[in-house]
């Protein structure tokens, strides 16, 4: 940097001394000025230039988005447990294929994941599609499905550059101008650094938080997954954050819609897909604007919560326009062959489920 500053120095004052009448004089003190303000200018065209440069190679080749991938790992630290990894592998790649419906690019961009140890409820996707999960997220949210929905999520923002935008438009020039003078090891790894230390504080805007979210519904649509599982999280996070102050980027009100904004726009989503066939209010599901069942709680779902699992269970027989009679079989009522609910605790039976769901559907 300093062999750059010199040379530079000398190209601008090479320039205005053609520029300007020779003087037998030395150069005024406002020339001097002049002359380190365009330098300093110069330093930080180079700076931003190399920074977007190397944004740009750690997002698109392998190269770097390895070198991200090791650095973050090595940075927050990996969680081993062969259980929770195992579930995650199976959740990416059902997202994945999911993901390629839309955007086959994911095939040749593939995630790279890991789970790090944190207890706190957040995810993040950083450059490259390098992606680090909390194992935070698997102890609030009870199934894959939900556990889908936020990894959903932070797939639409790798797949949408949301990341690289945030990158390029919202970390301070003064930190990128740090990291590359202070670092001897070039400036590759310098900016590499400064994406593993700055992934989580990078901002996304409140449209592509939307954008993210309706996205992550489609990728669970184009899954097995449950789409009552995506206002479920946000349930079980309002259920949560009213005991106890949760942390992680994710809660940020300055950038992020509020949690009930994102449940009931998931709502509102499950009722266009089914084609304005299935609502919830409240904690009762309705079928055709008919009051059809308010789920018992159990260990794992309150009522509310199982109230939007029931309704994305129909909502996909009313979208894949199945229009079989349900019956009960084995303490299960089926629209074919999408089961909509089993009868638990004080649920009617299964057959009484089934009569008036056939009497209203």
């Amino acid at each position: 940097m300093f062999k750059f500053k010199r040379k530079l120095a000398k190209i601008i004052a090479t320039t205005m001394l053609v520029a300007m009448p020779v003087f037998a004089a030395s150069p005024s003190q406002a020339d001097a000025n002049w002359l380190n303000a365009a330098i300093n200018v110069g330093i930080a065209g180079y700076q931003m230039s190399e920074y977007n440069k190397q944004i740009d190679k750690i997002n698109n080749t392998e190269e770097g988005r390895q070198q991200l991938y090791a650095q973050m790992r090595e940075k927050q630290g990996v969680n081993e447990d062969p259980v929770l990894n195992q579930r995650l592998d199976s959740i990416m790649s059902n997202l994945s294929n999911a993901v390629a419906v839309s955007d086959p690019s994911v095939n040749e961009k593939p995630f790279l994941y890991f789970i790090n140890p944190s207890n706190d409820f957040n995810a993040a996707c950083s450059l490259g599609h390098v992606m680090t999960v909390n194992a935070g997220i698997f102890d609030l949210l009870r199934t894959d499905d939900e556990v889908a929905v936020v990894l959903g999520h932070e797939m639409s923002h790798g797949m949408k550059d949301h990341v690289v935008k945030g990158f390029k438009k919202s970390v301070p020039v003064t930190l990128i101008a740090t990291a590359i003078a202070s670092n001897t090891n070039g400036v590759g790894v310098a900016i590499t650094n400064l994406v593993v230390n700055y992934t989580e504080n990078v901002h996304i805007t409140k449209p592509m938080e939307w954008e993210a979210d309706n996205i992550a519904f489609q990728y669970l649509a184009d899954s097995n997954y449950n789409l009552g599982a995506c206002p479920a999280v946000w349930q079980r996070v309002i259920d949560k954050s009213g005991s106890e102050k949760m942390t992680g980027d994710i809660f940020s009100m300055s950038d992020h819609p509020s949690h009930e904004e994102r449940l009931n726009n998931y709502i509102k989503k499950i009722k266009e897909y089914s084609g304005n066939k299935v609502d919830i209010k409240g904690s009762t599901v309705y079928v055709n604007d008919k009051e059809f069942i308010t789920p018992a709680a159990t260990d794992e779902m309150s009522e509310k919560v199982r109230s939007f699992y029931v309704a994305g269970n129909l909502a996909r027989a009313f979208h894949n326009n199945n229009s079989s009679e349900a019956i009960a079989y084995d303490g299960t009522v089926y629209i074919g062959n999408q089961g909509i609910i089993t009868s638990l605790n004080t649920d009617a039976s299964a057959e009484e489920i089934a009569s008036k769901l056939n009497s209203i559907k």
